[in-house]
Order: structure tokens, then sequence, then C-alpha cells
């Protein structure tokens, strides 16, 4: 059973989704009082006052401020580093990571400890869209912009997980911090930096199914960002693999 909750939320110019998404996170915390949880919003160096909307909506919602920490990069910098602001904060004894959209519900969490996939071992957990359980309702250019990003981390990296690029993952803490500390990638390519660092310290990755949806407002750029994945495999691929045969 998870006793304590930091749920870990990278955002950059969320200013459109940001109150709907932090109604759903109040919703959360109140069903689940059981679990003791904050919730840790990490500004990426957003231009829109996406901050200074959360602030207002956090008066208008009444949120308890000990439960919601706004933490802030100067300049915007990418997912990973955000995310890893986020770890090197957090104070429970499990994170969860997620992305502003909340495409996969909170409540997902609660489902998988219903189901027993939750274990104290070597293990960490990152929400599939490949699995038969999922319940994805996704786009088609995502679906093929997937299997070419899955194919290159295999080709270069030999990752052979489904699916490493939905947002939604579960540490224990101490899991967490290290692999975080150690994390050297800013970008898209952050999630296949963690597969590779969770292989060397001999933690197991846990494929988990989720209930995902396309939400509008994606940032997600067809043109460009299937060239940032590919030269940010390319980098991992020469720091882990090339440098060291």
């Amino acid at each position: 059973m998870i006793k304590s909750l930091s749920i870990i939320i990278p955002f950059f110019n969320e200013k459109e989704r940001v109150k709907s998404s932090l109604i759903e996170i109040k919703k959360f915390i109140k069903k689940n009082r059981k679990i003791k949880i904050e919730v840790l919003l990490v500004d990426d160096g957003s231009t829109d006052n996406t901050k200074e909307k959360i602030l207002s909506i956090f008066k208008k919602l009444k949120v308890n401020k000990k439960s919601f920490r706004i933490l802030s990069l100067p300049r915007n910098q990418g997912k990973g580093k955000s995310l890893q602001k986020g770890v090197s904060k957090m104070k429970n004894d499990w994170a969860l990571t997620t992305d502003m959209d909340l495409s996969v519900p909170l409540e997902q969490l609660i489902q998988w400890l219903k189901r027993d996939f939750i274990h104290n071992k070597n293990e960490i957990y990152f929400g599939s869209r490949e699995l038969e359980d999922s319940i994805v309702k996704t786009k088609t250019y995502r679906k093929i912009l997937g299997i070419f990003f899955r194919f290159l981390s295999n080709l270069f990296l030999s990752i052979d997980l489904r699916d490493t690029q939905c947002g939604f993952k579960l540490y224990r803490k101490k899991y967490a911090k290290y692999i975080f500390s150690k994390m050297k990638s800013e970008r898209f390519e952050h999630d296949l930096e963690i597969v590779l660092l969770a292989k060397k310290l001999n933690y197991e990755v846990i494929e988990l199914p989720v209930e995902w949806e396309h939400r509008s407002g994606s940032k997600l750029n067809i043109l460009v960002d299937p060239w940032k994945m590919f030269f940010g495999i390319l980098k991992l691929w020469y720091k882990n693999v090339l440098t060291k045969r």
C-alpha cells in the first residue's frame, strides 16, 4: 500500500489547460485521503503567465498550500530537466510523474493498487499504451510516431519495452532520487536514459496498462519532434553504447 505520494507535473505554457487539471488533482486528493499527497508543479520556463494563473486558481479553489508547491526553472530546459528538479524536492515515499493534461487520469494509480500490480521490490512502473489491457484514444500520427520511436530505441539502445514515452510513471523515492540525480538528458530522450540507468542498477522496469486519451493543445510538432527524437537517441547511443565498445 502506498501511504505517501509525491505527484510531479512539469509544465510549459499550459495556461489554457491548467484549470481543469488542477480541479481533477484536487478531487483526486480529496477522494484518497488515506494517502498523504503532495503535488509539485514544475514550471519549465513558461512565457505565458501559467504560473500566475495557477496561483489565481489556487485562491479560487482554496487549495491547501501545504499540498501544492510550484518550482521554477529559470528558462525552458525540457521535460527531463523539469522532472529532475521535481524529484530532487520531493518528500514522500513514492513519486508519480505525469503530464499536465492528465491524459492518463490519476485514478489509474488506484486501479494499479487494487489489481496488486505494485510491489516493494526493485521495480519501476511505466504506464504503457501498447498493452492489451490498455484503453487508448489517440491520433493516427501519434501511433506512427510511436512505432518509429520504438524501432529506433530498440535498434540503437536495445530497449525492447513497448512504450517508454507515456508520461505516467511510478517510482519508490530512493530509486527516483538516485536515477534522476544521475540523469543527463533534458528532453525527449530522458525516458530512454531512465531505462538505461535502471538496467545498470538492476532495477526492473514493469509496464502496466493505462487508460489514455489524447488531449487537445499538445506541444508535439510532427515535423520537428521526430528529428529531435532521432538525434536524442543517437546522443544516448554514443554515450552509452558506442563509447564503451
